[in-house]
């Protein structure tokens, strides 16, 4: 059929199917089992973060992924809910309602209606270079801030005292010395219990699903013993039976209102997922279609969202426990969804008794691991600016909130892409010996330079934003070189365009150097630049014969004609722009 292979590009579930195998189901059904395990007690407890009942964590692993296994190009990223969206829901939609109230269980759901449209467009549009606002430096610091915020605001249930619902640490922080007296003894040594015992699981084998082990002991103790009636906080009743489809609830006033806690996990969320994706398929040797993969979280979201589910994305730990547990296609992450089915139909009875505090640090152990003190550590090495741009993002989204601090961040980014592109690298570049190679001569001292020859070269386009560090940089060269330099040579090879902008400073730049009586030749412009300049009449000014392949060439021609050109008298032109 013709159309075909596009229709496969849109829906990869049609070209992996044909060749799907009894190998490819044996790792399928290891992966999807080990994940969907995992994802019970994880989807409760980032319900619980994202201030739902517990069950809605479950729905929302359900419909999000089987979507996924079918529109994702990813074969092994493991959608559903995870902290860091979580806490944005609570961040954003708190703010319109009280949590845990009908409504606000009605707005987080349309959140994820939103969301999903927004990326559904966006992969339609080809926009997934959006993201590349959000540095990884950004991210990095808005992600580690996070987790510190979400590890915080889990205290309260970890150790069974009443705290502030805040998302400022500091104020969490001193809540708890406050109230340090009034922890819950037996809470506490559940909560702090879980923790070791998820740990200790994780070093012995991570693919272990931990958190369900800390689930079943939790309930066992809490049961056993009636610790409910000692002041063990409890889940309690949890609706069994599968989600049901509601269309009624989406309403386009509210999703005016959630506007800016959807456009947030929209970038988040693209990010945190498409991140594992690449990671996990350059690994597997395969690639991942950027705009697929918006179209495959956007589907995931609106068909969750129209049967009660929360936003979903990938998640970091269970893509790596998938990969690791023989993920080999989507039909993984449709089994997970079945196990999730089959939970919230026969199993939700059980967990009448899990304590609260086991959810908490299920949560805390998950958040902590995202605290990236590696990457603080590498641009302390390496990039001090992009380093300030992390602890920027760090220190607003602690002390600002969530959304303000994802806000600084995109701002931080876009102002440092800005300044980038004012002031782009340039070079005066040397010969390395008798050869034929010009290097920069701050990187290569050896570089021989001759005292009335400038060999200038400029890493980027020339346009409104950067002539005058091109004009002030070329500028400075020159002075150093004073009345001897006779010729100045542009390196144009790094030049990918020239707007009309450049053009008007480079007419300047030619009429300059020949009042001075300065020769200009333009070496390695590629086409397009060539061609612009051509047309603005600067070739004709300068002379056809004063452009060449490269640089070599341009100081062959100076050494055996320069003499005679310098004799001629030189006539800037005028021109009005």
């Amino acid at each position: 059929m013709p159309g075909q292979p596009k229709l496969k590009q849109f829906i990869p579930v049609l070209d992996w199917i044909q060749s799907y195998s009894k190998e490819h189901f044996k790792g399928d059904l290891n992966a999807g089992l080990t994940v969907g395990i995992m994802l019970i007690p994880q989807g409760m407890a980032y319900a619980v973060l994202a201030g739902l009942p517990p069950v809605y964590g479950l729905y929302a692993s359900i419909v999000p992924l089987i979507l996924y296994g079918i529109f994702g190009s990813s074969r092994q990223l493991a959608v559903g809910p995870v902290a860091i969206v979580s806490l944005l829901v609570l961040a954003g939609v708190s703010e319109l309602a009280e949590v845990g109230s009908d409504r606000f269980i009605q707005l987080a759901i349309m959140t994820a209606f939103g969301v999903g449209l927004f990326q559904l467009l966006m992969g339609f549009m080809k926009m997934g270079f959006l993201v590349n606002f959000l540095s990884h430096p950004v991210l990095s610091g808005f992600i580690s801030a996070a987790a510190l915020i979400i590890a915080a605001s889990q205290i309260r249930n970890l150790l069974g005292i009443d705290l502030p619902q805040t998302n400022q640490v500091h104020e969490i922080l001193i809540g708890v010395i406050q109230k340090i007296g009034e922890i819950e003894p037996v809470t506490a040594m559940i909560g702090m219990g879980s923790i070791a015992v998820i740990i200790l699981v994780q070093k012995w084998k991570k693919t272990f699903p931990a958190a369900l082990v800390v689930v079943i002991i939790g309930i066992g103790i809490t049961a056993f013993w009636g610790l409910d009636a000692r002041g063990v906080s409890i889940v309690g009743d949890i609706p069994g039976g599968l989600p049901s489809f509601e269309l009624a609830n989406i309403h386009p006033g509210d999703l005016q209102l959630l506007l800016p806690v959807i456009l947030v996990i929209t970038l988040v969320s693209y990010m945190e997922s498409i991140a594992i994706a690449k990671v996990i398929a350059t690994r597997r040797g395969y690639k991942i279609d950027a705009d697929q993969e918006l179209i495959a979280l956007g589907a995931a979201n609106i068909g969750g969202s129209l049967f009660q589910s929360f936003p979903t994305t990938g998640g970091f730990s269970r893509s790596a426990v998938n990969d690791q547990s023989g993920a080999r296609t989507g039909m993984a992450s449709i089994i997970s969804a079945g196990i999730i089915a089959l939970t919230v139909l026969f199993l939700t009875p059980l967990f009448y008794y899990l304590p609260g505090a086991v959810l908490a640090a299920i949560i805390m152990v998950a958040v902590i691991g995202l605290f990236d003190l590696k990457a603080i550590i590498n641009l302390w090495k390496t990039d001090k600016k992009d380093l300030a741009m992390l602890l920027v993002t760090f220190f607003a989204t602690l002390t600002l909130g969530i959304e303000e601090g994802i806000a600084v961040g995109v701002i931080i980014s876009l102002v440092a892409v800005i300044y980038s592109s004012t002031r782009p690298h340039s070079a005066e570049l040397g010969r390395l010996g008798k050869t034929q190679n010009f290097r920069n001569v701050n990187r290569y001292p050896e570089a021989d330079v001759d005292e009335d020859v400038l060999i200038f070269r400029f890493d980027s386009q020339l346009y409104f934003a950067n002539v005058e560090h091109f004009r002030e940089t070329l500028e400075e060269l020159i002075e150093k070189k004073k009345e001897k330099l006779n010729l100045v040579i542009l390196d144009a090879s790094a030049m990918t365009n020239i707007d009309s902008t450049g053009i008007h400073t480079m007419k300047e730049v030619v009429q300059d150097l020949g009042v001075r009586r300065i020769k200009f030749y333009i070496a390695g412009a590629i086409g397009p630049v060539r061609d612009k300049l051509k047309k603005s009449g600067i070739s004709d000014a300068m002379g056809e014969e004063n452009f060449f392949f490269d640089i070599s060439d341009a100081l062959a021609f100076y050494r055996q004609h320069g003499e005679e050109q310098m004799k001629r008298e030189f006539s800037p032109f005028q021109t009005n722009i």
